[in-house]
């Protein structure tokens, strides 16, 4: 099985965020970036049918130089080769087009891919790429088993969970519970020294018209005050008279 896994090169949740050029360009300027979190629990899964399975893990990313320390963390972890498509990644059409490209070129049997990137939670990549290459699609997808060319996927929905059997090719959109926090995998320092010589191909990104552009950012608006009361009265009077909650 040849499985290829999407990364995306997001900032930690930890970095403080600005805005230049009139709050339309993002700052990036001292911030960490790292795994998508929810393409990391892809990945950690897909290392699960490499060791278990035998399978061939890629890993690719649509964007600049700027995103191969986080291909390469993720060659550290154990894929067996990563790819870097040459462009950046503007909006999520564009992105599912080009990671399209590679999917047909490789011939890959799964793509993992994260639900959403907690950069700009668009959670429109997966859907796009699977209707793009003809793949079956499973979002929000917290479970996996593959035997052959069949795949049964596990997928959280309102209230519970839901079971379906489907064939390869496949597409999932994956997230928290594909692999649990305690499975993701640290790079040590065998891995880190292996992923020097590992191949990192840049491909040339194919015509893509972006569908979307960004206007601006803005930032949340900040807290405001709170007021402490002493007794459930009145709390209960602010919360009716002042609040109008109740």
């Amino acid at each position: 099985m040849k499985i290829l896994v999407c990364i995306s090169h997001v900032p930690d949740t930890t970095s403080k965020i600005n805005f230049t050029d009139g709050d339309t360009k993002f700052d990036t300027n001292g911030v960490q970036f790292v795994i998508n979190p929810n393409d990391e629990f892809g990945l950690t899964r897909a290392m699960w049918f490499k060791e278990k399975q035998g399978a061939t893990v890629h890993v690719v990313n649509v964007g600049g130089p700027e995103t191969e320390p986080t291909l390469r963390k993720a060659l550290a972890i154990g894929a067996d080769e990563a790819i870097r498509v040459n462009t950046a990644a503007t909006d999520g059409f564009s992105v599912a087009k080009q990671l399209a490209n590679v999917v047909k070129e490789g011939g890959y049997d799964l793509v993992i891919g994260g639900r959403e990137s907690i950069d700009y939670n668009g959670g429109m990549v997966p859907g796009m790429l699977a209707k793009l290459i003809g793949a079956n699609f499973v979002n929000t997808c917290i479970g996996l088993e593959v035997e052959g060319d069949k795949a049964t996927a596990i997928r959280e929905i309102d209230g519970g969970k839901e079971t379906l059997k489907t064939s390869l090719p496949l597409v999932i959109g994956g997230q928290k519970g594909l692999v649990e926090e305690s499975d993701l995998r640290i790079p040590n320092m065998r891995g880190i020294m292996q992923a020097r010589t590992k191949p990192l191909n840049v491909k040339e990104p194919v015509a893509s018209n972006a569908e979307t552009n960004t206007v601006s950012f803005e930032k949340p608006a900040p807290k405001g005050a709170v007021k402490l009361v002493d007794t459930v009265d009145e709390l209960v009077n602010l919360l009716h008279n002042e609040a109008k909650v109740i």
